[in-house]
């Protein structure tokens, strides 16, 4: 066979206008679906703004239950439960008194200790309500004074900021800055936006690292943890611990009733932001076929418990804050945990 036959005849195409017409299609690349990212779409697209933050507060740490139903049930159990404790404690010491009176004193000089205990713990609760109650109220007065542009009413509640933070040594120069703009700014609203910027901006970097570190810690754990029990149990002690820091990071200083109140209040805020019911949807994608085909259903359980650690961190952010979300953005959780998403464009601060 010669050359000339060897070599592959031309091949003719039928034109159909101005396309090329081919006996084979050219194949569809359908687009790979970023279940993380629509994950974070979600739970960000849920949060609520200052509005839901101001119902929080007012649901939470500013509702009073005195003259409640539930108020004076548990006053009056209060009450009696002490009264029973008083009156063991006292027939105690007595029966001590009785058998021998260096007894009786060792007794009494406990009973006058653990009293002495009682009213401090007391006192110290008592402060901590009144505090968180005086950021609460601080946070709103701020976004009112702001709204009508008050200067007066804004140097006021500026200066009260500042008095909230004088015990901390790494806000000296910011308050010291923002003291001094007191004294300058006559505008209201700048003043209140130029204390935002630089008193509680470095607040909000902290609180930050602190939800991004719980976050991670979380969705490890939780990805590698062998049993549920101790998926459930890790994660309520991290949301604890979080929303105890994040208070403390913005001068609440919780104790154990202050810290019930700020756990009602996060919760409520949760509630209003529709993001603690996390629906069906969200966890199909998170959990669903898409991650437990590519990688495994423990990595897709530490993902999610890691978005709702991140959303009770800014949650619990949004209700300490003590000023608006006005010049700074409200975070949301691809801000603060980029890493649940497999993304690289933010970084966790």
């Amino acid at each position: 066979m010669s050359d000339s036959e060897r070599r592959p005849r031309p091949r003719a195409f039928r034109l159909s206008g101005d396309e090329t017409v081919t006996s084979r299609p050219a194949p569809e690349v359908e687009p790979e679906i970023d279940i993380f990212a629509e994950a974070a779409e979600l739970v960000d697209g849920a949060s609520g703004g200052e509005e839901a933050a101001e119902a929080a507060r007012a649901k939470g740490i500013l509702e009073r239950y005195i003259f409640s139903s539930g108020g004076v049930f548990l006053s009056a159990m209060t009450g009696l439960v002490t009264l029973a404790l008083t009156i063991w404690v006292w027939n105690f010491v007595e029966d001590l008194f009785a058998r021998s009176p260096l007894l009786g004193a060792i007794g009494l000089a406990l009973a006058a200790a653990a009293g002495l205990a009682a009213l401090l713990f007391v006192a110290r609760e008592a402060r901590s309500i009144l505090l968180q109650n005086r950021i609460a109220k601080l946070h709103a007065a701020l976004a009112e004074a702001r709204a009508a542009d008050d200067g007066n009413a804004a140097k006021a509640r500026v200066l009260e900021l500042c008095k909230i933070y004088e015990s901390r040594p790494d806000l000296a120069r910011p308050r010291a800055l923002v003291a001094d703009y007191v004294k300058q700014i006559i505008d209201g609203k700048d003043l209140i936006d130029l204390a935002e910027r630089n008193l509680v901006a470095p607040l909000d970097e902290q609180a930050r690292r602190e939800i991004a570190a719980a976050a991670k810690r979380v969705s490890v754990v939780t990805a590698i943890s062998p049993r549920a029990i101790l998926d459930v149990i890790f994660v309520a002690g991290q949301a604890i611990v979080l929303m105890r820091r994040i208070s403390e990071i913005y001068g609440g200083r919780p104790g154990l009733f202050g810290f019930f109140k700020l756990a009602r209040s996060v919760g409520a805020h949760l509630a209003i932001t529709g993001t603690v019911a996390v629906g069906d949807t969200l966890l199909q994608q998170v959990l669903g076929y898409g991650v437990a085909a590519r990688l495994s259903a423990k990595l897709g359980e530490g993902v999610l418990n890691g978005l709702l650690t991140a959303r009770i961190g800014l949650s619990a952010m949004a209700v300490c804050r003590p000023t608006p979300f006005v010049t700074e953005k409200q975070p949301g959780v691809k801000d603060v945990a980029p890493f649940l998403f497999g993304g690289d464009k933010t970084k966790a601060n």
